[in-house]
């Protein structure tokens, strides 16, 4: 079985099933977000003639939520599944960030205050920028230097209060999730770990169980209580001595040969699992995240695997696109390449230069 064309597939990379930006969120659980223009494009590419403007409408029209549902990192995940993953996972990223609370001296007092003043400032539908309630919050003598502010937002998200919606001038700005969003269900523990497994098998799998641990940021234990409800809808299989699990569907797939796909820094087809070998060769991995700086750069993918960097720069109204193959294209290669770039390009609703 080849690992990779499997997850392109499954994914929704190689082929575009949904036609809704929500959708595609929910059918992969949780796509990371902390760069936010990435991680719009890691949603287009997943949809048919995606378009920016079509992305930031979704988040504007709140189906679309940014926040922080596991590891301590932010995620797009869809409206209906905020409540219980943060339910969920939420407790678990607080417990683990106590010692940086107590480093910042941010006591449980301070929090209780601050979650309470954020609160009023976004009540009654208002949204307000970074900007302003790290304002507010200084004016109520609340210090919000250095990696205060973020802890305290990232608190305050965590434990279901407020939410990011949309970016404008790249400054999120902020809601109170309760009065944004319609009511949803919590889901009861045991049943919110079938479903956080069951979304991440059918769409990133082949994956492992330690690939979902490290995924979703929870014990072995929770994992596979999460992997056993889920067993039904999902097949084992056996690559290099390893126990992969996939959906039951899975079929004989096309080699997608030259085909190539240029994704975001982010995206989850190199950062949805713990062990990354199968699309990325050891002796290329600094060059995606140089000096281990935990930013990662856009990468070309062909035949399933990382096989060069790719950068956009904008001038006169136009993306400029450059590469940095690890190896040189092949002829197949360069004019999918261009293929990928004009999408991109129809995506920005601009024309593409290749450098």
């Amino acid at each position: 079985m080849d690992i990779t064309q499997h997850r392109l597939h499954n994914q929704h990379i190689a082929q575009h099933p949904m036609m809704k930006p929500a959708d595609v969120v929910a059918w992969l659980g949780a796509m990371q977000a902390q760069d936010y223009t990435g991680a719009k494009w890691s949603i287009g590419l997943r949809l048919p003639k995606a378009t920016d403007a079509q992305i930031e409408q979704a988040i504007a029209d709140k189906t679309i939520i940014r926040t922080w549902p596991m590891r301590g990192t932010l995620h797009f995940v869809a409206a209906a599944d905020v409540r219980w993953m943060l339910a969920l996972l939420g407790q678990r990223t607080i417990a683990g960030s106590k010692r940086r609370y107590a480093e910042l001296e941010l006591d449980e007092p301070t929090f209780t205050r601050s979650n309470d003043l954020l609160l009023k400032a976004l009540q009654g539908g208002t949204q307000r920028s970074r900007t302003e309630l790290l304002d507010m919050l200084e004016q109520n003598s609340i210090s919000t230097k250095g990696q205060r502010a973020a802890y305290m937002l990232q608190r305050a998200s965590l434990e279901g209060l407020i939410c990011q919606g949309t970016t404008q001038n790249n400054v999120p700005m902020y809601m109170a999730l309760e009065e944004s969003l319609p009511k949803t269900a919590v889901l009861e523990r045991d049943a919110a770990l079938v479903e956080l497994a069951t979304r991440y098998f059918l769409s990133h799998g082949p994956a492992t169980l330690q690939d979902l641990v490290r995924w979703a940021g929870i014990t072995i234990t929770q994992a596979r209580t999460g992997l056993e409800g889920a067993k039904s809808q999902l097949v084992e299989e056996k690559i290099g001595g390893q126990v992969y699990w996939l959906p039951t569907s899975a079929q004989t797939l096309k080699q997608h040969s030259d085909i190539v796909y240029l994704l975001p820094g982010f995206d989850e087809y190199l950062l949805g699992y713990g062990d990354r070998s199968a699309v990325l060769a050891a002796e290329h991995a600094q060059k995606i995240v140089p000096g281990n700086n935990g930013m990662f750069m856009p990468t070309i993918v062909s035949r399933g695997r990382v096989i060069g960097l790719w950068k956009r720069t904008f001038k006169k109204g136009s993306a400029i696109i450059s590469t940095e193959p690890f190896t040189p294209l092949t002829d197949p290669e360069k004019s999918s390449f261009a293929s990928a770039a004009r999408r991109f390009g129809d995506y920005l609703e601009m024309p593409v230069i290749l450098q």
